[in-house]
This record gives C-alpha cells, structure tokens and sequence, in this order.
C-alpha cells in the first residue's frame, strides 16, 4: 500500500491527537492509535479520559479522568504545541462528552475531528454510560468531521438494525442528519456479507469502500486503530473520501499482521509497517 510521507528527520511532523480511554492491555484506545501515529509518522498528543482495567479476555472496570483534567490536557497540549486534527475514542460519560466538546468550543479548534463513538469493548463490556447517547448525538456529532461507528454502534445511535446495503445507507442516512460531515458506517460486522464494506455519506454522495474480510480472531483495537489513520490522512490534507479510502487499506494490513496476546482475542497490529522500512 502507498503509505502518508514521513518528516525529514529533525523537523517537526504533522501532529494528530488522540481524546481516548487508556487500555492497561495495549490493544486498543490510546495505545493502539499513538502506534499507528508512529507508525504513519506523526507527532502523536494526548488527552486522556478514562483508565480501563482490560486485558486480552474483558474489561474488568474503568475509572474516568476528572473533567478539569481532560480539559486542561487539551487546552496545554492545543494552545502551545497546535495539532493538525483529533480522534475521540472512549469518552465514557455525557460529562466527559460536554467537557470534550465544551473545550473544543471554547479554543475554537478548526481541525479536522473524527468520533469514533465507542459504546462497548468487543468483548461487549459497556465503556459509555447509557445517558450519554444523547450527548454524543446533540453535542459531539455537530462538532464531528466524520463519524466512524461500527454496526453495534449504529445500531445504539439510530436503532437501525443493519443487515445489508439498503440498511446500510439508511444508517449513514441517519447518521448525517444528527450532525456531522461526513458519516461512515463500518461493515466489518456485517456477516451476511463475504467482504468488509464500508460506506460514507456526506449529505448528498455515497462512497464505497471494499476490502476482503481477513480471517483472523485477533482484531482487538479495529476500530481505533481505522479511526486513527483516518485522523492522520486528514491531518495530511487529505479529502475525507481519500483519508477513508487510505485507512480502510491500513485497518486491513494491520488485521493481517494481527497476533495472538493472552488468552483472549490480541490486538491488530501496525508493526507490519516496519517491514516495510526495511
């Protein structure tokens, strides 16, 4: 795959941030998108909103961060170092959510902001309080770029059931409608289907996006680590068709490269783009 440009060493790269949960397993959250800010070459930032206690197995529980914390790192890090966009991951309650969105107001950020709206683990232990729906809806999707949920997701947001491709633009249908650019629903769960489409909407064009479906029980972090690419494709420049279209390539190499961690399922991996460096 043609991967972003990389910074010519000792200048400053694009920088990109991540408003997520940490993962003490290392798979998904915050960890799985600064590996893949590394990986693509970017300066990657940080604001942290929750502590998970996960492994490869479940969540056993998550502690979130004090609102004054979440919104001092991203006031600290926006105001001095300056990012080209942002990822949100798990923000865990409709505080949290008001408290992102609130400061992103408030600083006037014009970056591109992808949500990924992460209601469960894929092991299905919830990581979003059920009252924060709303929020999410009225007060982050406004502020959104593009919208990333998977079906699970879709499903929570808009209580359409998507089983196939005319479902499917119902969903991104109604998706856009609550308030973001660009809305993109992910098919990787749609097993009616032998491949994994993707499909985004802007209001008034679809685009389909098409990748085989890997065969692998390890893609922990998935949805992070397609997120995080798209992130770093916009902070390139890149048009949100283009940005999606690089990510769904890297989502899928990185389920390629896939390994087994623990005794559960083990995370995706952006490691395979060391081989490509060699």
């Amino acid at each position: 795959m043609n991967f972003l440009p990389l910074t010519p060493p000792g200048q400053t790269p694009h920088r990109v941030m991540t408003i997520a949960g940490s993962d003490s397993g290392g798979g998904a959250g915050i960890q799985a998108d600064m590996r893949t800010f590394a990986m693509l070459g970017l300066h990657g930032l940080v604001t942290v909103t929750a502590v998970t206690v996960q492994n490869s197995v479940g969540v056993k529980g998550f502690h979130e961060v004090p609102l004054d914390v979440i919104s001092d790192q991203l006031e600290a890090v926006a105001s001095d170092i300056g990012l080209q966009a942002a990822k949100t991951g798990m923000l865990a309650s409709s505080a949290i959510i008001e408290t992102v969105a609130e400061t992103w107001d408030q600083l006037s950020l014009d970056a591109p902001l992808v949500v990924d709206p992460v209601c469960a683990s894929m092991h299905g232990d919830p990581l979003l309080h059920p009252s924060a729906l709303d929020a999410l809806r009225t007060r982050l999707f406004p502020l959104a770029t593009l919208v990333t949920p998977n079906l699970d997701e879709v499903r929570l947001l808009t209580g359409i059931d998507v089983v196939d491709t005319a479902t499917q633009r119902d969903a991104a249908k109604a998706l856009h409608a609550l308030g973001p650019k660009w809305a993109l629903v992910k098919g990787g769960h749609l097993r009616t289907s032998t491949r994994a489409p993707d499909l985004l909407f802007d209001g008034t064009e679809f685009h389909e996006f098409d990748a085989e479906r890997i065969d692998t029980g390890h893609d922990h972090g998935a949805g992070d680590t397609l997120a995080a690419a798209t992130a770093s494709a916009l902070a390139h420049g890149c048009s949100v068709p283009d940005a999606v279209a690089f990510a769904k390539q890297w989502v899928t190499e990185c389920l390629r490269a896939a390994y087994p961690l623990g005794h559960g399922h083990g995370p995706v991996s952006a490691l395979f783009r060391l081989t490509a460096l060699d």
